[in-house]
């Protein structure tokens, strides 16, 4: 059967971000899943990946009980992967890091440097992040979005994360990466991880954009998921 693919939205974000490539591939006739993980940190009570991996298992198991899935990633998601394929219930054939950090090769993997942790203390509120949108000048945000509309839509989806979100050790357990990754590149902020990807063996691709430009060109992204995962057919263990 052909794998179903599972699109992870950014835990700053929402499922949303993912809405005009989940509706292309739909198109195209791929079973296409869009987990909601905007309330996994609803309650200040870390760690938060064990409830992740749950959303998301308990999303796909309303998939055929044979479908095996593929994952695919985008921003901090990406830390994510690990844990959803242990999770996941079902066979994950491969994982596609789109605009993504990566997880550790092995050990666990922490949600933000110490520098960048420092930061994002100095900007929260009684323990929550502002919405994401908010942490940029205008000038940075609004090209991000493909008119006002879609921008609206997805900013008013956006949680306000609890700084323990940053402060987690994300668990990388052994044989994650045993079947095809590959790297989706948007933009220079995730250059250093598209060179890992390489340094790593995977197969790495560039649709020039900003790093929300699967809403801007889902076309050009869906296109590419379809082709990067054409063969990832074979259940991997």
């Amino acid at each position: 059967m052909k794998p179903a693919v599972v699109l992870l939205h950014s835990l700053l974000l929402g499922p949303l971000t993912w809405a005009p490539v989940a509706a292309r591939l739909t198109a195209l006739g791929a079973a296409t899943v869009v987990p909601s993980l905007v309330h996994v940190a609803d309650v200040d009570d870390p760690p938060f990946w064990p409830r992740i991996g749950t959303t998301v298992r308990d999303i796909v198991s309303h998939l055929p009980q044979d479908q095996p899935i593929v994952l695919v990633a985008h921003s901090n998601a990406g830390l994510l992967v690990p844990t959803v394929v242990r999770a996941a219930g079902r066979p994950v054939v491969g994982c596609l890091f789109v605009d993504a950090g990566l997880p550790s090769r092995c050990g666990p993997t922490p949600a933000a440097s110490p520098e960048r942790l420092a930061h994002l203390r100095s900007i929260a509120a009684e323990g929550r992040l502002p919405q994401w949108t908010t942490w940029w000048e205008e000038g940075i945000v609004a090209p991000l979005f493909p008119d006002a509309g879609t921008r609206a839509l997805v900013s008013a989806e956006q949680p306000r994360l609890p700084v323990s979100y940053y402060e987690q050790q994300l668990p990388v357990p052994p044989g994650w990466d045993h079947r095809p990754c590959a790297y989706l590149l948007f933009g220079p902020p995730y250059g250093r991880e598209a060179q890992e990807s390489r340094t790593r063996g995977w197969s790495v691709a560039e649709v020039p954009g900003g790093h929300l430009h699967q809403l801007v060109d889902p076309d050009a992204v869906a296109a590419h998921i379809v082709t990067v995962t054409a063969g990832w057919e074979s259940p991997a263990g």
